[in-house]
């Protein structure tokens, strides 16, 4: 069998010098300034009015990766427990990330040899018409096997660790969404419990004004047989509980949407969360911010992470394009035997198969420039560098809405205090009126109507108290989500430089 070897004339090693000097002349179009990464903007104003007169303590990393564990509920630890577990979001997050890491692999591959084995077996007929006069009309049967056969395409110009990169950025980024998804998940659970006890609890407030408008309508029916009173103050008791009424129904309702809710977002049906809202108050620690809250936003928030990873990969892409006009060279080699016998002789191609004269071997280095593809290759580079563009813009316009949730979120922390210290000294004088009156009634100098009726007003501050307190809960979770909800990484913002000029030479 004829043996394969590389081709070492003048000729061949003129084609490759000229070829790679063509490659050195190889014009890769300029593209426009790349777009730039924003700087986090300064917040020295909003911080200085985030608390009045207190010191900012800082106990490590805040918030906590377990964020909701400050809050002290059993209930909300659970839902978020069961979250964790069977949120059909999350799974579909997993899946995208296990995805993504795959594709690193894939493109892995790329950096290292292939090796192949084959074999074969064939039988047929040669024409009778051939050009072979001696075998017109002949059957034949022929068989090889290749135990290697290799295939390697050299990296010189980095296009395939640029793909990798651009996976691993993927990659990375998909981790990053999953974390986000886990922190939306965990925020919106909390939101929902936090309105959901405030509705418990006024509901259980609503039960009370109703049981006083009953009483106070009865006291006004007694009146009016009495004679003590006309129709209108009874009409009016009457129509005061009716709307309790209807706002206990209104409750009941909200209610009912928070649980189901709650059990779509933990991933189980409506029945799994018909018994929740046991606890009858949720109690958080004090609120603690670290010294320098926003400062590093970059290393806190997963969706920044996301776009960051994404600009990174639309980097890398931008390398990949601009490697398409520089030669491709790959190298193909083989080994193994093969044999072709007459189908009378067939019962010998076996041995003649494995004997040393039947073995052949070939290498084949290979190199393609590509001169023409009609402006494909162009068109390429132009889109990459455009996604580039696009990923460095979505990641600043993700900075800037980043510091706006940090400054709503303080903003809202600060002034639901306000609002919540403002509500507790009206209820505290609500509580005085009632005092007074019940003095009064057991001294016998007002009716037991006034006494319910500023018990009324007592009951419906309460009421109000439970919406602040509810707001106040919320602006924590808005501040806690805003700051990352305890995600951490290292990350920093890379001199990423797609359009850096590159020399091109043969690496020997």
């Amino acid at each position: 069998m004829r043996r394969i070897t590389p081709n070492r004339s003048p000729l061949f090693g003129f084609t490759i010098g000229f070829t790679l000097l063509l490659s050195s002349c190889a014009w890769i179009p300029p593209g426009d300034k790349p777009a730039e990464f924003l700087q986090p903007p300064s917040m020295e104003h909003t911080l200085s009015d985030t608390v009045h007169g207190e010191s900012l303590a800082a106990a490590g990393h805040w918030p906590p990766e377990r964020w909701w564990r400050e809050f002290g509920s059993p209930e909300l630890n659970g839902l978020m427990d069961a979250a964790l577990k069977d949120n059909i979001g999350l799974k579909v997050a997993a899946a995208r990330l296990r995805q993504a890491q795959a594709l690193v692999r894939v493109e892995s591959a790329r950096l290292l040899p292939f090796l192949d084995a084959a074999a074969g077996l064939e039988t047929g007929r040669f024409s009778e018409n051939g050009f072979n006069v001696a075998l017109r009309g002949e059957d034949f049967v022929s068989a090889f096997i290749t135990p290697l056969s290799l295939r390697y395409q050299f990296d010189f110009w980095g296009k395939n660790r640029a793909s990798v990169g651009a996976a691993l950025g993927e990659a990375a980024a998909e981790e990053a969404e999953r974390a986000e998804i886990l922190l939306q998940l965990t925020g919106a659970i909390a939101r929902s419990y936090m309105h959901g006890m405030a509705l418990s609890q006024q509901l259980d407030l609503t039960h009370d004004m109703a049981t006083l408008r009953r009483d106070l309508l009865s006291i006004d029916e007694t009146r009016l047989q009495l004679g003590l009173n006309s129709a209108d103050p009874m009409k009016q008791s009457t129509i005061e509980l009716e709307q309790i009424n209807k706002r206990e129904a209104g409750i009941r309702d909200q209610l009912d949407i928070q649980r189901n809710l709650l059990a779509r977002l933990i991933g189980k049906g409506p029945d799994a969360t018909q018994n929740l809202f046991a606890d009858t108050v949720l109690s958080p620690e004090r609120m603690r911010l670290p010294a320098q809250l926003p400062l590093e936003l970059l290393s806190q928030r997963p969706d920044l992470a996301a776009a960051l990873h994404r600009t990174e990969a639309a980097a890398q892409r931008v390398k990949v394009a601009k490697a398409g006009f520089l030669p491709t060279i790959d190298l193909t080699a083989f080994a193994g035997v093969n044999a072709l016998r007459m189908t009378k002789g067939a019962s010998s191609l076996a041995n003649l198969l494995f004997s040393g004269s039947s073995f052949s071997y070939g290498i084949a280095p290979g190199l393609r420039l590509p001169l023409f593809e009609g402006g494909r290759l162009r068109g390429e580079l132009s889109a990459q560098r455009a996604e580039y563009d696009g990923a460095v813009e979505l990641y600043n316009d993700t900075l800037l809405h980043a510091v706006q949730e940090v400054a709503d979120s303080l903003s809202r922390w600060r002034e639901t205090n306000i609002i919540l210290e403002a509500q507790g000294r009206l209820l505290s004088a609500q509580h005085e009126n009632l005092s007074l009156a019940q003095v009064r009634f057991r001294s016998g100098l007002d009716d037991r109507r006034t006494m319910l009726t500023r018990q009324h007003a007592v009951l419906d501050q309460e009421y109000v108290l439970k919406n602040v307190e509810s707001d106040q809960l919320l602006a924590m979770v808005d501040l806690m989500e805003a700051l990352g909800g305890g995600y951490v990484n290292d990350l920093q913002i890379a001199q990423l430089k797609p359009e850096q000029k590159q020399s091109w030479w043969w690496p020997w």
